[in-house]
């Protein structure tokens, strides 16, 4: 009673507190309802933002740019990835170059853009399919003629795949013509830039002689190889008195992540192969008998490989499969058999074989009208006119059709996705003899087909394949999702999931320096969000399981550490820090070794305990001196022997692999002559690549931050 009493005392207050938990509820949910309408930042170029929805259009501009050029109906998801890339890509370096171009007033006119479409020669506008027939060029007045049909097109008044494809041809277009002016306005830049490294004669002469100056030199070394690396001692201190000195060389500039993880990949039991084979068993005794409907036939055994109603060359059949054809004889069952090279427990029945042709030559008038009823009468006259004697040609041009003949063959539809239309549309070509019409009636029309000529006669088969992987069930997932599940809530530490794996049956895998522009991690599809836990997560955590792959992957993440953007730790290049002291002290014990032996002949140091020796021709300044005995790049040898005199032996030289002594034996000259010109011009293509690498400084500048992880 007085706990009930105290409550009601406190009534109003409870009320108030009620309402605001109410408010913060509602307004919890609105702000849920509201937050996918809100602009999402994908990433930031010199404080300038780039939505997640202007990003995703200019993603999907490039595909459309991509699949017309190339005839490819989708992408896959590594070309998916290599799109995203480069549409970041070209937005961060045009976005930085814009900004330099704009103090310095550097600007891309129309007239220039026109300049470069007159002439022709830009390798983009190569890529185009506004090039001339015969000779493959360019050609502006295609170009000119397209744009002009283009804006006066009646979309209403064309055949919808026409529409499509005049759409993409416009789309291609603007996309090229906006690249001319990002591209062109880059090349201003690097040009601006390159020729503040100008070349000079002295230059050119001193680049000349350092190729054609040849020396052929005697070397004798000591490996650093013969010192063991135990028995030198590295101080703590001097991996930190070097590391201070290289600090900069370890600035990195972008935040990375060290895991560790473990990948299961799912496959079919013992028992799951035997119901696979016992299926595939079944069906190949109902395909023995089969009669008339293959295609559906082999669809409801959920073959890998469909039924199409066409003759096929072997290419177009899998490979197992060819390889026993011929031991299959017409209308009998060849299986069931299992393929290892795609896991598969397959059958097939050689339907059919014929001798024709491969190569089929036809021209085609399409007949398009108000209604259905309308386009057949006006597709039987076209056809009457025809079989009575009157002009292709002249007909197809009445009806803005070329009338032109084109040549199929099997190769452009073996192994496509046919049916319907299409089906019937490659069946009537191919049953067609020479000079042959037919009026053929298709969803959205008809079409008056001619087959003028035929070629290339090769065998051809009609073959019914059952092929079934050998997959794992669902009782199968089940059993190895939950062995895993257990295991990742046993081992909720990134140190307790790396001392339990191997024991639990798991292979722990490693991974560092992951970045949050990767597409996924360790290569397996459907790994986003684990890329993304791993990037808001704290070291030692392990994450949840995600299921990845092709349904056929369990994943787990464990955090070891975060290398932040700035100075990588000591911890983290010690070893390499470590390998170069130790071959430092090496190079110190090997000369305080020649000294101490008083060497002043070649042989004298060639007879040294643990010394190799070589003879390398043909050195110059201008590139390094790879030497055998050494085995590894010697930059040093080319430089001492373009000074050193013939016969004089070198002091001890700390080298990559060894200290070494040289001694010249003969020295000549390419028989070339020293043209000035010509040096410069190749002093200024080398300049013209060291100034492309000013983008590396404007990217630093310009502050890039990535973060299309979190949405894409």
């Amino acid at each position: 009673m007085a706990t009930l009493q105290n409550i009601r005392s406190k009534g109003p207050l409870l009320v108030i507190v009620i309402g605001l938990a109410l408010f913060a509820f509602i307004a919890g949910d609105a702000w849920k309802v509201l937050q996918p309408h809100q602009s999402h930042d994908v990433g930031e170029v010199n404080g300038e933002t780039l939505s997640a929805q202007d990003y995703q259009n200019m993603v999907e501009e490039y595909t459309e740019v991509i699949k017309f050029s190339s005839g490819m109906s989708s992408l896959n998801d590594e070309q998916t990835n290599q799109v995203k890339d480069e549409v970041w890509r070209s937005y961060v370096n045009n976005k930085l170059i814009e900004k330099e171009a704009k103090k310095l007033g550097i600007t891309v006119s129309k007239a220039e853009i026109q300049s470069i479409i007159n002439e022709g020669v830009n390798p983009l506008l190569q890529q185009t399919p506004f090039r001339n027939p015969q000779t493959g060029a360019f050609d502006k007045d295609m170009l000119k003629k397209f744009l002009s049909d283009y804006s006066k097109m009646d979309k209403t008044k064309m055949p919808s795949q026409y529409v499509e494809y005049y759409e993409g041809m416009h789309k291609l277009w603007s996309f090229v013509e906006k690249t001319l002016i990002q591209s062109r306005l880059a090349e201003k830049y690097q040009a601006l830039v390159t020729k503040a490294l100008f070349s000079n004669p002295v230059e050119a002469q001193d680049a000349f002689d350092a190729r054609v100056n040849q020396s052929d030199v005697l070397l004798a070394a000591v490996p650093y190889s013969s010192i063991v690396d135990s028995t030198i001692t590295v101080k703590e201190s001097e991996l930190k008195d070097l590391y201070n000195k290289k600090k900069e060389q370890f600035k990195q500039y972008v935040e990375t992540r060290n895991i560790k993880y473990i990948d299961v990949q799912v496959t079919a039991s013992a028992e799951d192969k035997a119901a696979i084979q016992q299926e595939v068993t079944d069906y190949t005794n109902q395909l023995a008998t089969a009669n008339g409907d293959y295609t559906t036939f082999i669809r409801s055994t959920g073959s890998e490989y469909p039924y199409v109603d066409l003759y096929y060359t072997k290419r177009a059949f899998p490979s197992d499969v060819v390889a026993r054809m011929d031991s299959a004889s017409v209308g009998q069952v060849y299986g069931p058999y299992y393929n290892a090279g795609d896991n598969t427990i397959n059958s097939f029945k050689v339907l059919s074989k014929v001798a024709a042709a491969d190569s089929v030559q036809f021209r085609q008038i399409q007949v398009y009208a108000e209604d259905a009823a309308k386009t057949k009468v006006l597709a039987d006259s076209i056809y009457t006119a025809i079989k009575g004697g009157a002009d292709f040609t002249a007909l197809a041009k009445k009806y803005g059709q070329t009338g032109e003949s084109n040549w199929i063959s099997s190769a452009n539809y073996e192994n496509a996705q046919i049916d319907g239309d299409n089906l019937k549309f490659i069946t009537t070509i191919n049953n067609l003899g020479v000079n042959e019409l037919s009026n053929v009636a298709l969803g959205q029309g008809n079409i008056i087909l001619q087959v003028t000529d035929k070629k290339a006669v090769k065998d051809k088969y009609k073959v019914a394949v059952i092929k079934r992987a050998v997959d794992f069930s669902k009782e199968t997932y089940n059993k190895a999702y939950n062995d895993f599940s257990q295991f990742i809530a046993a081992n909720p530490t990134v140190e307790k999931m790396a001392a339990n794996a191997e024991e639990a049956g798991y292979k722990l895998l490693e991974r560092n320096d992951l970045y949050s522009s990767e597409h996924g991690i360790g290569g397996i599809r459907g790994t986003k969000e684990a890329l993304k836990w791993t990037f808001a997560a704290k070291p030692g955590e392990v994450s949840g399981l995600y299921e990845c792959g092709e349904s056929d992957r369990m994943l787990v993440v464990g955090l070891v550490n975060v290398i932040e953007e700035g100075y990588r730790p000591l911890a983290q290049v010690q070893d390499q820090l470590r390998a170069e002291i130790i071959r430092d002290k090496k190079a110190e014990k090997i000369m305080a070794d020649m000294k101490a032996a008083n060497a002043t002949s070649f042989d004298q140091y060639k007879s040294m305990a643990n010394a190799v020796s070589d003879s390398v021709k043909h050195v110059t300044f201008a590139a390094p001196a790879y030497v055998a005995a050494l085995r590894s790049s010697e930059p040093l040898v080319g430089a001492y022997a373009s000074v050193a005199d013939i016969n004089k032996l070198s002091a001890p030289i700390k080298g990559n692999g060894g200290v070494f002594v040289l001694q010249v034996y003969a020295k000549d000259k390419l028989n070339e002559t020293f043209d000035a010109k010509a040096e410069e011009v190749t002093l200024e293509n080398m300049h013209a690549r060291l100034a492309a690498r000013f983008m590396n400084d404007l990217y630093l500048k310009g502050d890039v931050k990535d973060k299309r992880y979190l949405f894409f």
